[in-house]
């Protein structure tokens, strides 16, 4: 059996399909439809999110420690006790990352990882993969961090994958497949950079 590698996790995404991990380990290969996205456009930061935002709680990262965000969204959640991010799936996507293709943006408090997300960047397509907290708000401000950096660097594909409460609350939508295989091929073919944003943007997304 051929163990996982950053060049089918590539070939994977530029065809719209991406692997999952059985509760054995067994590997294998999504395509939904219909496909969840997150318009990046016309999303806007919660209400809510905004004082929080405003305190500076959280210490925002990118890249800095991708694996442990990995690690910390492979385990159980409260109310499962399967995960579909295997050590197989681990592996790839930290070769992946230092391929340069796979980001993670990363709350911190008092200098220790509480939050973040981690996802695929293939020209103006990011795919995101999975958001973890220890703390509350962390994953969201790590997730307002990425959309503001995704709408400042002009992608123009957020994937989501599946459509549930967790996405649906931050403006995911359903499309066809055959819809979003239009979308993929037309953003992976337009150049865009995962960045850091400089300081006058980080707060964009509250006016």
């Amino acid at each position: 059996m051929t163990t996982l590698s950053a060049d089918d996790l590539i070939y994977g995404y530029i065809n719209g399909i991406f692997p999952m991990a059985d509760s054995d380990g067994t590997l294998y290969w999504y395509s939904p439809d219909p496909r969840a996205i997150i318009p990046i456009d016309t999303y806007k930061t919660p209400k809510s999110l905004r004082p929080v935002i405003n305190k500076k709680l959280f210490e925002i990262r990118l890249n800095h420690n991708f694996r442990a965000v990995m690690e910390a969204c492979s385990k159980p959640r409260r109310d499962s006790e399967d995960t579909w991010i295997s050590e197989e799936i681990i592996d790839a996507y930290t070769n992946l990352h230092q391929a340069g293709f796979a980001h993670s943006v990363e709350a911190y408090l008092d200098n220790q990882l509480v939050g973040g997300l981690y996802g695929v960047s293939i020209g103006s397509a990011f795919f995101g993969e999975s958001m973890f907290y220890t703390e509350p708000n962390a994953s969201k401000v790590a997730f307002d961090y990425l959309m503001q950096l995704l709408r400042k660097q002009k992608f123009m594909l957020l994937d989501t994958q599946f459509i549930n409460d967790n996405v649906r609350r931050f403006g995911a939508i359903e499309i066809s497949k055959g819809e979003y295989i239009r979308m993929l091929k037309k953003a992976i073919s337009h150049k865009a950079r995962f960045t850091e944003l400089e300081v006058e943007h980080l707060f964009m997304g509250q006016a």
